[in-house]
């Protein structure tokens, strides 16, 4: 089972899930989101970011701050974003580089071969994967070809045992968007603002009931 950390505290899930983190801006999906990987990467799990919004570097910095100095598992990043502005990066073990978030050949090879490396070079068994971020795939794409990406690459989460995060703008798609991708996840952490603007989420579809709370 993969715990989710201290904003959902004492929820577990099955090996295989994926959840959609979804929300309006400044809302703290990709906090929330980190703070996941990071619950899990404190006890050795793997973690696998591919991001279409961030560059890979800091994206490994917002992941290393939250661990501090801890011992910590493997840490693998897909980065969509520099090549596509123009840098020339070199990947390195940690980061590797896929050509723009339209190159979503290039994004599941890469994620593969993180997986690969991590159970079968490292013999790390447990891994949390996070794709920051869906928006942005659909700023580049149509639904149908975000559609067909998110069917193989949750499905990759699944066969192996990994647990997928995937963080998207609500306010950005319009609800036949927003329910066409949601066919694809096991469950959703909704965050929205309170009535004093502190952050409140709602666990759906895995444990942990459904009711509105603050985040901590």
């Amino acid at each position: 089972m993969y715990g989710l950390g201290e904003a959902c505290q004492g929820v577990e899930v099955e090996p295989g899930t994926n959840l959609l983190i979804t929300g309006p801006p400044m809302t703290g999906k990709r906090t929330l989101a980190l703070d996941v990987l990071a619950h899990g990467s404190r006890q050795g799990d793997g973690a696998i970011i591919v991001t279409t919004k961030d560059g890979g570097e800091s994206m490994r910095d917002a992941l290393s701050d939250k661990l501090g100095q801890r011992e910590s598992g493997p840490i693998g990043i897909v980065d969509c974003v520099s090549k596509q502005q123009g840098m020339n990066p070199s990947s390195d073990s940690s980061i590797q580089y896929a050509s723009s978030p339209v190159d979503m050949t290039g994004i599941g090879i890469q994620l593969s071969e993180f997986l690969q490396e991590f159970y079968k070079k490292r013999s790390v068994q447990r891994n949390r994967i996070l794709l920051h971020s869906l928006s942005t795939l659909l700023m580049y794409s149509d639904l149908q070809t975000v559609f067909r990406f998110l069917h193989v690459f949750t499905g990759r989460v699944q066969s192996a045992d990994a647990l997928g995060v995937f963080v998207i703008d609500s306010t950005a798609h319009d609800d036949q968007t927003m329910s066409t991708l949601k066919q694809l996840f096991d469950g959703q952490i909704e965050l929205r603002e309170g009535e004093d603007r502190q952050t409140e989420l709602r666990l759906t579809g895995v444990g942990g009931g459904s009711e509105w709370r603050p985040v901590p």
